[in-house]
């Protein structure tokens, strides 16, 4: 199943949703606040907010929703990951979200063995994507945590994506590893690398998924680019998933699509104990409102 846009994604996600809680950590930021508030209102979610109190109750009531959410005051940033860790090992909480905190701190925090977070899987940042001119709502991966992996940690962030895919009831995705060129060439280790993975796709390796690379961005996205340059194959024109060389990559493709192209975009990490929505500081509501709402529509 595909979806050409992320109102009929919702649509299809809604009816099997089940009650879900999130921990806002850092949730005096305004934009943060009112994607939770709309959130709840739009979905089964229920927020606890964590953070600086007196913030926090302000906003609450510029939103006319005063005391109408449980609110953990937190005196430093370390303190609010560590009490939405804790929430979240006693199963208060099935999902996180960055509010008024830097990712930094956020992730590091998670890191640590107290927290409890990590599963022994790679973390890795999946956004979905919708844009006007792709039939479809497509992933990119990692445009958030992994800087440079190599062909092993690729491999372990194609399988994370993928499995985000087949929650959300896209199954066989169909994956691009993306490189400048279509050619190996040993001068962009990323064409070897994506040669790896394609081969590895074709030994059964990453199960129903259909991998091919190396794929520029308009062979991957566009049939009728790849015809013209006599490139075939079920993943040309058809991405669900990009595949990107490197963090710089990925972060300059996603906000040029954003800023540019008029795309909306949902981003989690994945691959730790429950999901986390991780926006941009200059995410506005709406930024924040989607990968809320998706996040809280399926389980990983």
């Amino acid at each position: 199943m595909r979806f050409p846009d992320f109102p009929h994604l919702f649509a299809h996600l809604e009816r099997g949703a089940q009650p879900r809680t999130v921990a806002v950590v850092g949730a005096e930021d305004p934009h943060a606040l009112e994607a939770t508030v709309l959130a709840h209102d739009e979905t089964c979610l229920s927020p606890i907010l964590i953070g600086n109190r007196k913030r926090i109750l302000a906003g609450l009531e510029r939103l006319d929703r005063a005391d109408a959410f449980p609110v953990l005051a937190a005196r430093t940033h370390e303190e609010a990951v560590a009490t939405a860790a804790a929430l979240l090992r006693d199963g208060s909480v099935h999902l996180l979200m960055k509010g008024a905190i830097p990712t930094g701190t956020l992730m590091h925090g998670l890191m640590t063995p107290e927290a409890g977070f990590r599963t022994g899987d790679i973390l890795s940042h999946v956004s979905l994507v919708s844009i006007p001119s792709y039939h479809k709502v497509f992933a990119i991966t990692d445009a958030a945590l992994n800087i440079r992996p190599d062909a092993t940690r690729k491999r372990d962030i194609l399988l994370n994506a993928a499995g985000v895919l087949r929650q959300l009831g896209m199954d066989a995705p169909r994956v691009a590893v993306l490189a400048a060129v279509d050619t190996p060439n040993p001068q962009m280790p990323e064409t070897l690398d994506a040669v790896s993975l394609r081969e590895a796709g074709e030994r059964g390796e990453f199960q129903d998924c259909v991998v091919d690379g190396p794929l520029p961005y308009d062979l991957a996205m566009s049939r009728e680019a790849a015809e013209a340059k006599g490139r075939t194959g079920p993943v040309c024109g058809e991405a669900d998933i990009l595949l990107v060389p490197d963090i710089a990559c990925g972060n300059v493709l996603l906000k040029a699509l954003r800023y540019g192209c008029g795309a909306e975009s949902a981003g989690l990490v994945v691959g730790g104990r429950a999901p986390i929505v991780l926006t941009s500081r200059a995410a506005q509501t709406r930024d924040k409102l989607l990968p809320l709402r998706l996040a809280s529509l399926f389980s990983l």
